[in-house]
């Protein structure tokens, strides 16, 4: 006889303590191998796909796509073969950012609801086995149940049934103790729709409360509520109705969007930035011109193409190690300013989960092929979700090319905990004053916001102009190579 073994969401590091299901990549029936991946969450850093230490055929899943799940919650359960008697069946060995496969745990009983007749009704059974109460021939009168095939089956001799009679369909389970519920989703979707979980039978393993149990009950109570249910509401009179829902802010009017997942995350950093950052920013306006031509006369050399990205990381590298001052953090525990002696350079990348900052390690020891070539690998992993926390954390400077967007200027906000950005706004030909006379040249805003406790304005602006004039006569690097 197989054993079913319980595979909970393991522990995926850097202090995330939940994690939303984003897409399956089993389904119930499917067998799997040991360390097959089986699921694709999403955290608060970026999007992993998490390996089952089992081997086996997946008997259930628990939460849907899009459902919030903490660490340690159950994600599925596994048949494994005959297991050895007196011994505990072995997982894969690996571990997942700290968690171990080598323990298995208890086998989890399947428990069935116990079905409910009433009057002249009789037990049967569904199509998926379970038993349902079924009317017997002629009782169609008030108070008589129907069967309902599937869980969303709501229904009476085709007319809605109330919400108490969706509650109905199984006698209350949890009348002390905690209610079993999927996710902490499905407690706040049956709070603020007024339903009593304890009042609910899953239709989960060991009676497990879904988010389809809850919604099924809010369909019903709309159905009741609604002025076309008249025939509903006689035909369910005598079946106690659910409590009016205690009304919620969700209920206001307008679009609403969940700061969770990377979305979140930035949501949480930048407020942080800008409650604990005293930031200021300077800008200036250079020349181009010379910084593109030196650009296509690489590119039209033998050998991988730069791009003007890993140029400018260029320069801010070298201009960090003139301008140490802004390759630093503030320990604010020893209230003491950190310099470093290594630039990871992030740089802003927007992508359809939201904005995230992708590091370059050790940027201060690549040239401009290696950094391009760094770029171009980080933003792909960027655009299809495959960063590891590893590689969106850690930065000491970041670079913000925001003139991929058509504008000139901004004023960005540091990424906490570093101490400054530089920003990067569109090049466009521009009139401008070359050698004494009037010109149409490749012009581009600079801009470097920084945290004015690790340094004062004159180094900002040193660092800069710096910058600038790397933009403006890239021969001025030849001096540090």
């Amino acid at each position: 006889m197989a054993q079913v073994l319980e595979f909970k969401l393991p522990d995926l590091g850097e202090g995330l303590t939940e994690a939303e299901i984003v897409r399956w990549l089993v389904q119930v029936g499917d067998v799997v191998a040991v360390d097959q991946p089986v699921v694709e969450v999403e955290t608060a850093k970026a999007m992993v796909e998490v390996p089952c230490p089992y081997g086996g055929v997946i008997t259930s899943r628990f939460g849907e796509e899009g459902t919030e799940l903490p660490v340690g919650a159950p994600l599925l359960t596994v048949a494994v073969g005959e297991p050895v008697p007196h011994t505990e069946p072995e997982g894969s060995g690996n571990v997942l950012v700290g968690y171990g496969t080598s323990q298995a745990p208890a086998r989890r009983r399947r428990v069935r609801p116990t079905p409910v007749t009433s009057g002249g009704a009789s037990a049967g059974t569904g199509e998926d086995g379970t038993p349902v109460a079924s009317p017997q021939p002629g009782a169609r009168g008030t108070g008589q149940r129907g069967a309902a095939t599937e869980p969303g089956a709501a229904r009476q001799n085709g007319t809605p049934l109330s919400p108490g009679a969706v509650h109905a369909r199984v006698p209350a389970r949890h009348p002390e103790g905690p209610v079993p519920v999927i996710s902490p989703l499905v407690r706040k979707l049956a709070r603020e729709g007024g339903v009593d979980l304890r009042q609910l039978a899953g239709s989960g393993p060991d009676g497990l409360i879904l988010r389809a149990d809850v919604e099924d009950v809010l369909r019903a109570k709309a159905a009741h509520d609604s002025p076309s249910a008249e025939a509903a509401t006689a035909a369910a009179s005598a079946v106690t109705s659910l409590p009016a829902p205690v009304p919620s802010a969700s209920s206001a009017a307008g679009v609403r969007i969940p700061l969770k997942g990377v979305r979140g995350a930035v949501a949480d950093k930048l407020s942080r930035s800008r409650r604990e950052i005293p930031d200021a920013t300077c800008w200036v306006d250079a020349d181009a011109t010379e910084l593109m031509r030196a650009r296509a006369a690489m590119n039209s050399a033998a050998g991988p193409k730069i791009s003007l990205l890993a140029l400018l990381a260029r320069l801010c590298t070298v201009a960090l190690a003139r301008f140490p001052e802004l390759n630093s953090y503030v320990d604010t525990g020893s209230r003491e300013v950190v310099q470093l002696d290594h630039v990871h350079l992030g740089f802003a990348a927007q992508t359809e989960r939201g904005l995230v900052v992708p590091v370059v390690r050790d940027a201060h020891a690549r040239d401009a092929e290696s950094l391009t070539a760094e770029f171009a690998r980080l933003t792909e992993a960027a655009r299809t979700g495959k960063l590891t926390p590893g590689e969106l954390t850690g930065g000491t400077f970041t670079l913000n090319n925001y003139g991929v967007f058509g504008v000139d200027g901004s004023t960005p906000i540091i990424n906490h905990p570093e101490a400054a950005m530089l920003g990067v706004g569109r090049i466009v030909p521009k009139p401008w004053v070359h050698e004494g006379e009037l010109a149409v040249r490749q012009v581009v805003q600079l801009s470097l916001t920084f945290d004015h406790r690790v340094c004062d304005g004159g180094t900002a602006g040193g660092f800069l102009r710096y910058v600038a004039d790397c933009v403006e006569q890239p021969a001025v690097l030849l001096r540090t190579l």
